[in-house]
Formats: structure tokens, C-alpha cells, sequence
């Protein structure tokens, strides 16, 4: 079934670090303190521990704790709830954003982009599929962190989707990157662009300033909040991507490569 709007809630937060039941009390308790009307949650990459090189020790099945506690948060809650964790399938380790949806159903997209200045390279491995969901006639293309910054990943070839959703532990030093590029994946690709980041300092002494922020499909900023922890619904219209797209058709002069 079609719907006009679309109802997202951001949660920018701080992570304790490698702390799995920590974590999931306290977004358990963030989560069931949301007010009005929610399509989708979203929580930061790596939401249960940090962005931690030690996925032997930390590291989850598709059965295991955060998985199951997201399946529980989505039913009891009655959303679709979205993050990244550290899973571990076929002897590999994986940094999976999950899409958990009330009616028991679990999509997933692998991280792309591995981000070797921090050594993920090194003990993740790399998807190789793009995800696009859908939601009540919306269209979400699901991407992690480092992935925002290659513009060939989130192309948006033919209109496939409506919403990039980036979810993200990136670093204040880098802010200005983060801001930006989420502000020129908008614009480029005339979509709706939402980025959910984290605050706080991490077991590495990586301080995160959060810059949480959702742009319209012309690259306005519609919501950002910076420093502080943050809980925030924001909706989203679809007339208003559908005007904006028909009365500038700029994704159809788009160049026609196909990606690999």
C-alpha cells in the first residue's frame, strides 16, 4: 500500500564501547520512549558495540543477541528498525546493516567500502550487492558509513529508489566530509538523503560529533543536529520528490554505464 509520507526517527547516540548488553538496554529504552507516528527507527553502525576491529570476540550470528533483540524491538514497537552490527556467516565476518521489520521478515546489505585507514579491510569482509527496500511504495537504498564517500555505489540509475539511508560511525575530525557528501548525494541523485551518526568517544579515544542529517532531493537541509544526543522524527513527502524530479528531470541526461 502506497503512502504519501513517510516517518523516520533518528537515533543519534553515544556507544558503549564493546558493551553488547549495555548497548541494547539503553537503545531499548531510547526506542520505547519515541512519541508519534514511526515507519522506520534507525540506529548507528555498529549500534551494539562500537566500530571495533575485534570481531572474533564480538561477533554474531544471524540467531544470535542483537538480532533476535531487534526482531523483539520491532514487533513490541510495531517499526521497521535499521543498523549495523558485527555478523559473522561462512567463517567471515561481515559489517551488516540490518532491516528488521515487524511481520518477521530480515533483509541485509553488507558494507561495501571497507575503510582501510582503520584496518576494517583487515578482518571484514566486503559485500557486493546493493539493497533496495521497500515501504509503503517508498523506495530505500540501504548504505554504510565509508560507502558515502564513492558516489559511483549510490547512483541512482533509472530513479530506483526514493531515500538513501547512510548509517555511520564517523569521526568529528572528518565532519565536514560527512556533511557535505550527504548534502551532494541528495543533489546528485534528486533523492530524500538521511544519515544517522553517533556522539561520544569510542575505546579508541575517536571522538564523534554526531551531524545527524536528513536533506530533500534539491541537497536542503531539512534536519541536522550536532554535539548532542538526539531522538528525531522527521517526515518525509513524497509529492514533493515527485514534483521536484518531474519538474527537473535531471537523472535522465544521467551518463549510461552500468555499474559492475
Amino acid at each position: 500500500m502506497a503512502s504519501q509520507h513517510l516517518h523516520i526517527t533518528l537515533i543519534q547516540s553515544d556507544i558503549v564501547w564493546e558493551d553488547r548488553a549495555a548497548n541494547l538496554q539503553h537503545f531499548g529504552q531510547v526506542i520505547a520512549g519515541i512519541q508519534g507516528p514511526k515507519h522506520i527507527v534507525v540506529l548507528p553502525e555498529m549500534f551494539s558495540t562500537g566500530f571495533s576491529m575485534a570481531p572474533e570476540k564480538l561477533a554474531e550470528t544471524m540467531d544470535g543477541t542483537t538480532v533476535k533483540w531487534m526482531a523483539e524491538m520491532a514487533v513490541q514497537h510495531r517499526c521497521i528498525l535499521t543498523g549495523s552490527a558485527i555478523i559473522e556467516e561462512d567463517g567471515k565476518y561481515y559489517n551488516r546493516m540490518l532491516w528488521v521489520q515487524p511481520d518477521g521478515n530480515i533483509a541485509h546489505y553488507d558494507k561495501r567500502h571497507l575503510f582501510a585507514y582503520g584496518g576494517e579491510d583487515q578482518q571484514y569482509t566486503a559485500g557486493n550487492k546493493r539493497l533496495i527496500v521497500s515501504v509503503n511504495g517508498w523506495r530505500i537504498n540501504l548504505l554504510v558509513c565509508y560507502d558515502l564517500r564513492f558516489p559511483v555505489w549510490s547512483r541512482n540509475k533509472n530513479a530506483a529508489y526514493d531515500v538513501l539511508l547512510y548509517v555511520a560511525n564517523w569521526p568529528q575530525a572528518r565532519s565536514l566530509a560527512w556533511k557535505t557528501l550527504l548534502q551532494a548525494r541528495a543533489i546528485e541523485n534528486m533523492s530524500y538523503v538521511v544519515g544517522v551518526n553517533r556522539v561520544g568517544t569510542d575505546g579508541k579515544g575517536l571522538i564523534y560529533s554526531g551531524d545527524s542529517s536528513v536533506f530533500g532531493p534539491l541537497g536542503e537541509q531539512l534536519w541536522q543536529q550536532s554535539g548532542t544526543t538526539a531522538i528525531h522524527t522527521i517526515t518525509l513527502d513524497k509529492q514533493t520528490l515527485e514534483d521536484t524530479r518531474a519538474k527537473l528531470p535531471f537523472l535522465k541526461d544521467a551518463d549510461d554505464f552500468i555499474l559492475p
